[in-house]
């Protein structure tokens, strides 16, 4: 049994370690260094498609990024998508749909950023449906549009509240022990945030300076680097904080959502491994199943409240 002294310790390290990682004056010293750090790679970026374009540098069979200017969006997009993972996990301990919007939120601007590496190799022709990098960006800007709507209905529907105060009191101590536990969670993924973070930039980097074939493997699906692994282990944390949300509520309606949000997860991490019209319909189905398991966990939050409501008044008429 752990002693109770050791415990609060524990709980103060845990608490204190979670203040400095995602603090909200973390978050903004962080978004002011990734601007920074995407502004100076955009540059940077620029610079080296300048010289390989002059021949002031010779690279052999250099890779797209390094072709076209415009394909110097991609990077400083990329530092800002990572700074996105780093909001998801800022907001895991505080909403569950907000944890869950953004992830929806970086698959979309995922998406929006391979739009960028696309439009830098359109072929622009009258075979445009028989090109497979111009179908893609047809599926890409058709899927983004619809993910843009999607997000919007879900944020509509997660900002929509029917418990009252009173009913929300009854479980403080419960729901306290399970935002610790998102707490506990959330500390844990921002190293492995940025181990994953520099390990995947580094393997970018090394493989825009290598040649399509010899990096053929590596960076072939170079839109998933990064985020497939990462995916893979938020749905481990899902996981392990849908076990620990039975600890908080046993409601049918709430398992189901926090079990459909993970099947929503588990989706979007399967997308990363497969390409074309799939992919896009695997994401946009992903979106979707969240937003409907939200819409219907609302309509029973509405129901229960409303039948709340009727009971009450018909106590305070009874009395």
């Amino acid at each position: 049994m752990i002693n109770p002294k050791n415990k609060m310790e524990l709980s103060n390290f845990l608490e204190n370690l979670y203040q400095k990682l995602l603090s909200k004056k973390t978050k903004e010293r962080s978004e002011q260094t990734i601007l920074w750090i995407a502004l100076g790679s955009f540059i940077i970026h620029l610079v080296m498609i300048g010289l390989l374009h002059f021949n002031i540098i010779a690279i052999s069979e250099p890779s797209n990024l390094l072709k076209n200017p415009i394909a110097a969006i991609y990077t400083p997009f990329s530092f800002i998508l990572v700074y996105e993972v780093y909001l998801l996990i800022y907001y895991l301990p505080k909403s569950t749909s907000t944890y869950i919007s953004k992830q929806y939120e970086i698959i979309a601007l995922i998406i929006i950023r391979r739009l960028f590496k696309d439009l830098s190799g359109l072929s622009l022709s009258f075979n445009w449906f028989n090109i497979k990098n111009d179908l893609q960006f047809t599926y890409d800007i058709v899927a983004s549009v619809l993910l843009f709507y999607l997000i919007y209905l879900f944020h509509v529907q997660r900002t929509k509240v029917y418990r009252t105060i009173e009913n929300s009191k009854k479980h403080d101590s419960r729901i306290s022990k399970f935002i610790n536990a998102k707490k506990w969670v959330a500390t844990i993924l921002v190293p492995i945030l940025l181990v994953i973070a520099i390990y995947s930039f580094l393997n970018w980097s090394l493989g825009m300076f290598q040649s399509l074939e010899t990096n053929a493997i590596s960076f072939k699906n170079i839109n998933n680097i990064f985020f497939e692994q990462f995916f893979n282990i938020l749905i481990i944390a899902d996981v392990i904080l849908l076990l620990f949300s039975f600890f908080h509520t046993d409601e049918f309606h709430k398992v189901i959502r926090n079990s459909g949000f993970i099947i929503s997860t588990i989706l979007i991490r399967v997308s990363f491994s497969v390409s074309g019209i799939i992919n896009n319909v695997l994401i946009v189905s992903a979106i979707l199943f969240g937003l409907l398991m939200l819409l219907i966990h609302n309509k029973f939050e509405k129901h229960l409240a409303n039948a709340a409501k009727e009971n009450n008044e018909k106590n305070e008429i009874e009395e």
